[in-house]
């Protein structure tokens, strides 16, 4: 309900109550409100360039503001036909990118934006979407659900309209570790339908999944693939994935989990394997779950969104009534520095307390030393270090 974003002097944060607040990061003083940003909740911020950012609410639209005149929206776009969660931006085109509850992935055209819109067209649909993430290089698009699954569009071409069932859809199955992969047989993949999920929970159609088919040889654009990720404690029952990050440098997804009856949950970190599978009769998986740490629990039914470091050295998540510092060894290294042969623990760093109710956002600056952190009464707390 309250998340936070970042963008040189400027912390922009989107409220339940259809405000988005503006803070100077440094001096912590309040800049400008922005009472009726939207009609509904303000769910996420993305800044385009130093000037413009974009807000998505469950109102249904995205707007697109102006920090230089901020008494009116540049323009407000329409589409979505439920709440709308997620926005990203792909700087190289200037395509800008959308996701919401009705399972729809929308482009807009920000080359071509009027004060009545901008061009768009619904690019992909799944069921139970959640959230939705490019790579730094926006070469792949992630999609997570609430049944458990994560889809991954490999090669991504965001011109490329994929209408239901023409792209290639790889062969679903549960990511593992190397130990699984090189092994003489498979850990048992668990494809849709499974008894850790119901039958009616898969992202796609009986009639898609019929048509999987692993990669061969060349990579053909917008090739789908479709896990279930390895989550601790949850290996005879099903998970939701309910927040989605990226590694700043494009190596890793981090995942928050909750189990479907909300008494675990779990923050994870799979690295990319890039490359064909082992061996030919494999099917082709993207990611191996390095590390992971059970977390509070605290606030059941709420998300909790967490985040990386701008370096990727650290990992900030919601914990109770704070946050924690975690990194993937005590003396936060690189994670290619330190990768284990089979899932290790996530190491504490330091935990920070200052709220009176439960976190549900925290967010490292991209420009200073300092994170922010946001609780579900509408509290913000910044947070630097002492030199």
């Amino acid at each position: 309900h309250l998340s936070a974003g970042h963008r040189r002097s400027v912390l922009t944060v989107a409220c339940e109550q259809t405000e988005v607040l503006l803070f100077d990061p440094i001096s912590s003083k309040h800049i400008k409100t922005l009472s009726e940003a939207h009609e509904d909740c303000v769910n996420n911020i993305r800044f385009l360039d130093n000037r413009l950012f974009a807000t998505c609410s469950d109102d249904t639209t995205i707007a697109l503001w102006d920090l230089r005149k901020l008494n009116t929206k540049v323009c407000t776009l329409h589409g979505h036909t439920s709440w709308v969660k997620n926005i990203e931006y792909d700087t190289n085109t200037r395509l800008l990118v959308t996701s919401g509850f009705d399972g729809n992935v929308i482009i807009w055209d920000t080359n071509r934006c009027t004060e009545d819109g901008c061009p768009h067209k619904k690019f992909f649909h799944t069921r139970f979407l959640m959230r939705m993430r490019l790579t730094p290089d926006c070469s792949k698009m992630l999609i997570s659900t609430s049944s458990g699954y994560l889809l991954i569009l490999h090669d991504l071409d965001l011109n490329k309209t994929l209408e239901v069932g023409s792209y290639p859809i790889l062969r679903a199955r549960r990511t593992a570790s190397s130990s699984d992969i090189t092994s003489s047989s498979l850990s048992s993949p668990r494809a849709v339908g499974s008894p850790c999920h119901q039958n009616d929970s898969s992202p796609l159609s009986e009639k898609q999944m019929s048509r999987s088919s692993q990669r061969e040889g060349g990579s053909p654009r917008n090739s789908l693939e479709v896990l279930t990720p390895e989550v601790p404690g949850e290996r005879d029952r099903g998970n939701c994935i309910t927040s989605l990050q990226l590694h700043p440098k494009g190596w890793a997804t981090l995942l928050r989990c909750s189990s479907n009856t909300d008494d675990q949950e779990w923050t994870c970190v799979y690295e990319f394997q890039e490359g064909a599978p082992v061996r030919p009769v494999s099917p082709r998986c993207s990611l191996r779950l390095t590390h992971c740490i059970e977390e509070a629990n605290v606030g059941r039914g709420y998300i909790k969104e967490l985040c990386f470091s701008p370096d990727g050295r650290m990992i900030s998540s919601p914990h109770g009534f704070g946050i924690r510092l975690l990194g993937f060894d005590a003396h936060c290294s690189e994670l290619v520095d330190c990768l284990p042969k089979e899932a290790g623990p996530l190491q504490e760093i330091r935990s920070l307390y200052s709220h009176n109710d439960v976190v549900l956002t925290t967010k490292f600056s991209p420009t200073h030393c300092q994170i922010a952190s946001g609780c579900l009464s509408g509290r913000v707390s910044l947070y630097q270090p002492k030199f």
